[in-house]
């Protein structure tokens, strides 16, 4: 219970947290959202109104900004579909549901956990299915489930050894991603088949790896970022592959202020968008997925924070 309940306030709050090594094999390519190949198309994120968080999306270049959702309470981690014809979200933070991106259509699944929660939806790679977390009060699991998106077909897949919070699914479908508190008391990203079975550990401890994480399109990277449970430390975008070799820092960033909080890669795989933190202030920033080259500003400082950023397939 610990898990999921930091994990729901920081939803909320948009703070994250990390990792450690236990080793293992990880599969090839597994999310709330992982990013499938394709023509980049809008990135969606939540952002607080004042009133709650609620879903929105801009177009890379940053124009077009839209609030796709309007509900009572909080929508919060957005996840596109493959196909770019709907956005899956949480609503109110343990119920699952979907809308379309110009706001019309939404719909809810029909939670079957009662007096539980059922988030973090992320689609599989044929948009029939969504992988998400669930947590049962009764029997104080929190695990990765899958489902039709009807809510039919459920089955649980696993667990790591602190819960399951943010799933991400590679986009050749086999493996689900997501993050758990270890013993040590900070978070890592574990792995398990998208049959269920054995998990593993992917990651190190880097004082704190963000909920929010991102599968390549290929399936050769995983994206992330390090120190965020620490606000002595600093954050920056980390790659590693999923066989948790490579560790690649692609920001250097050496004071605290400034955090650099990992969103996804663009569809076409060029790209990585994130939230770029000076102090109280917040942009939306995109990145060459190698570090390469200067950052582009899509949203430039404010007060305006998004976050759980997921960039979208161009629709068509």
């Amino acid at each position: 219970m610990r898990a999921h309940a930091l994990k729901r306030l920081w939803a909320v709050v948009g703070s994250a947290v990390v990792a450690g090594i236990l080793g293992g094999p990880v599969v090839a390519p597994p999310a709330a959202l992982a990013t499938f190949p394709g023509r980049n198309g809008p990135i969606a994120f939540q952002a607080d109104t004042g009133n709650g968080n609620q879903i929105y999306t801009v177009q890379p270049d940053g124009g077009g900004l839209f609030q796709v959702t309007h509900v009572r309470g909080e929508a919060t981690t957005p996840d596109w579909a493959p196909d770019g014809r709907w956005i899956a979200f949480s609503l109110d933070e343990c119920t699952i549901a979907r809308i379309h991106p110009d706001g019309t259509g939404m719909q809810r699944v029909p939670s079957r956990t009662p007096g539980g929660c059922e988030t973090d939806p992320a689609f599989t790679p044929d948009g029939r299915h969504v992988v998400f977390e669930r947590y049962d009060p009764t029997t104080d699991d929190d695990a990765v489930w899958i489902m039709r998106l009807d809510g039919s077909h459920r089955r649980r897949l696993g667990t790591g050894p602190g819960g399951a919070a943010t799933p991400e699914i590679s986009p050749d479908g086999q493996t689900v991603s997501f993050l758990s508190f270890t013993k040590d008391d900070l978070t890592a990203i574990f792995a398990v088949s998208i049959h269920g079975g054995r998990v593993w550990q992917v990651t190190p401890t880097l004082w704190g790896i963000t909920f929010k994480h991102d599968w390549a399109p290929d399936g050769s990277r995983l994206v992330m970022s390090d120190n965020a449970e620490n606000p002595d430390r600093t954050v920056n975008l980390v790659t590693i592959r999923p066989d948790g070799t490579g560790l690649t820092y692609l920001t250097d960033w050496q004071t605290p202020d400034l955090r650099a909080l990992a969103g996804t890669y663009s569809p076409d795989g060029r790209w990585i968008v994130y939230r770029q933190e000076d102090g109280d202030r917040s942009a939306l920033m995109m990145i060459r997925a190698d570090g390469r080259g200067k950052p582009r500003v899509i949203l430039p400082f404010s007060e305006f924070r998004p976050r759980f950023i997921d960039w979208g397939p161009a629709a068509g």
